[in-house]
């Protein structure tokens, strides 16, 4: 998934990202509302990890605008303040949940994946597709009841693939899913995935549409 998270601590915004992208995840940093505005103008991003204090103003009243906007990405308020009225005042401004500092990372990750499933329209955890299944909680894969081991960006990019099945994805979309916007992308690297997965996975999972990207057909109706 591609994340951004608006935190202007340099040490907590430094030890989320990497918990974020130990996970697989792609994660841009802004420590200010300006920036976080240009992100989120210049990309589609999976969903918004928002501080409230920013040097450049309140972030409840920037989600408000946002959202009153028509602006959609799920938000997960991560913040110190713990009182019920900022608690009530942020989740009515447009987030989608609300999690005080200091926390878990363990529920970070959670609240996080409830967020996309969320506006995945997922009900439950798991993804499964035919003999394929898929946890991200405890980021395991099996096939055909045997477990499959993969790379946290084959894990992400497979992730990525499920959750839009029957509809292509771009090459641009895919590499925005796995890679932020400071990370050096090698110009085969998506193929290398692709690769590695049709490998571990089975040849006739990942279709590529020629000119356009790739998908995971949608499993036929029962």
């Amino acid at each position: 998934m591609r994340l951004l998270l608006i935190e202007d601590d340099a040490a907590i915004a430094g030890a989320v990202a990497a918990l974020l992208r130990a996970q697989g995840h792609a994660c841009d940093v802004c420590a200010t509302l300006a920036c976080a505005s240009a992100a989120v103008d210049a990309e589609p991003f999976d969903a918004v990890l928002l501080d409230l204090g920013l040097p450049d103003g309140d972030g409840v009243a920037w989600l408000r605008a946002r959202r009153a906007a028509g602006w959609r990405t799920p938000v997960l308020i991560v913040t110190a303040r713990d009182a019920v009225p900022e608690r009530v005042a942020g989740l009515d401004s447009g987030a989608d949940d609300y999690l005080v500092k200091p926390f878990a990372p363990e529920e970070l990750l959670a609240r996080l994946r409830v967020a996309l499933r969320r506006s995945g329209g997922e009900a439950g955890g798991l993804l499964e597709h035919g003999a394929l299944r898929v946890d991200p909680a405890r980021r395991t894969v099996t096939l055909d009841g045997q477990p499959v081991t993969l790379g946290t960006k084959e894990f992400a990019l497979l992730w990525a693939l499920l959750r839009a099945r029957g509809r292509v994805l771009t090459r641009a979309q895919l590499e925005s899913t796995l890679y932020g916007f400071d990370e050096v992308v090698e110009s085969n690297a998506l193929e290398v995935h692709i690769h590695h997965l049709r490998r571990k996975l089975g040849s006739t999972l990942i279709q590529t549409v020629r000119g356009v990207g790739y998908t995971i057909p949608a499993p036929p109706s029962p």
